[in-house]
C-alpha cells in the first residue's frame, strides 16, 4: 500500500471525518470572506444525539490553516476540559460548551465578529427591518442580546445560552460584541451565517444614504422569510459548490 493510500485511509478513519470536512471548509471560506477575527472567534459542531459532545477550532487557529484533523472533540459536561494539553480558547468553552449543554437543537454553532453585523450589534436598535429579501430572511427569526457582560466565559456563556432556547431564534446579535448563528448542520448554520452578514451590510449601507427605508409589512416579511425556511438543497449545495473550489484549490483542508 502506498504512503499517500495509507495516509488517506488514516484521515477518513478520523472520528466524524466527513463533520470535520464540513467544518473545516467552513472555517477557510470564513477567512476568504475576511469574516474571521485573526485567532479568536469559534464554530462547533454537535456529533452526538443530546448535542454534549462537539467539535471546535484549536485555541488561537487562523480559520485559513484550519484541516479537519485539527479539529477538537470536546465534552460540554466534562469539568476537566480547560485542563487538558490541547484545552480550547476559555471564551469558546465558556460559550460554545454552555449552547452545547443546554440548546439541543443547536447542533452548529457559529460565532463571529463580521463587520457588518458587528456594526450592527453597535446600535442602540440592533434589530434587523427587513427592507430587502435577504433581510426578510430573518424576520422574528434572531434574538437581540442586549447585557453584554465582558468576555464569554463560563458565566456570560450560561446567560447566551439561555436566548436560545426559542427553536425559532437561529441567530443572536450580541450587542456590543458580535454575531452568534445556529444551525441543524455546518452547511445550514454557514448559509445563515452568510446571508445574516449581507442582510447587515445591506441594512447599513442603505442607513448611510440618510433617506427614508423602504420596510415590508410585517405579513409579507414573514411570507418571505417562511419561504425561504423550507426553500430545498440551497445551504447543502452552498457548501457543496464551496468544497468542490478548496478540493482544487487548497485540498489540504481534508488533512
Amino acid at each position: 500500500m502506498s504512503i499517500a493510500r495509507l495516509q488517506k485511509e488514516t484521515l477518513t478513519n478520523l472520528p466524524f471525518y466527513e463533520e470535520r470536512v464540513d467544518l473545516a471548509c467552513a472555517f477557510r471560506w470564513t477567512a476568504r470572506l475576511n469574516m474571521h477575527e485573526a485567532v479568536a472567534n469559534h464554530f462547533s459542531l454537535a456529533v452526538k444525539d443530546d448535542g454534549t459532545r462537539f467539535l471546535m477550532n484549536p485555541n488561537q487557529a487562523h480559520f485559513s490553516r484550519i484541516k479537519a484533523s485539527d479539529l477538537l472533540l470536546i465534552d460540554a459536561n466534562d469539568p476537566e476540559t480547560l485542563n487538558g494539553p490541547n484545552a480550547p480558547d476559555p471564551t469558546a468553552w465558556g460559550l460554545h460548551g454552555a449552547i452545547h449543554r443546554n440548546v439541543s437543537h443547536a447542533r452548529c454553532v457559529m460565532h463571529v465578529h463580521s463587520i457588518h453585523a458587528t456594526v450592527l450589534a453597535s446600535l442602540a436598535d440592533s434589530r434587523l427591518p427587513p427592507i430587502d429579501q435577504n433581510c426578510a430572511t430573518f424576520f422574528n427569526r434572531h434574538v437581540v442580546d442586549e447585557s453584554y457582560g465582558g468576555l464569554a466565559f463560563e458565566e456570560e456563556g450560561e446567560r447566551c445560552s439561555a436566548l436560545l432556547a426559542d427553536p425559532k431564534n437561529k441567530v443572536m446579535v450580541m450587542g456590543n460584541h458580535g454575531v452568534l448563528v445556529v444551525g441543524d448542520s455546518v452547511a445550514d448554520a454557514f448559509n445563515r451565517m452568510f446571508y445574516f452578514e449581507r442582510a447587515a451590510e445591506t441594512y447599513i449601507k442603505a442607513l448611510w444614504t440618510g433617506q427614508p427605508l423602504r420596510v415590508l409589512s410585517d405579513e409579507i416579511a414573514e411570507k418571505t422569510a417562511r419561504e425561504l425556511d423550507d426553500y430545498p438543497g440551497q445551504a447543502e449545495r452552498h457548501l457543496s459548490e464551496l468544497k468542490a473550489i478548496l478540493d482544487d484549490e487548497e485540498p489540504v483542508y481534508r488533512n
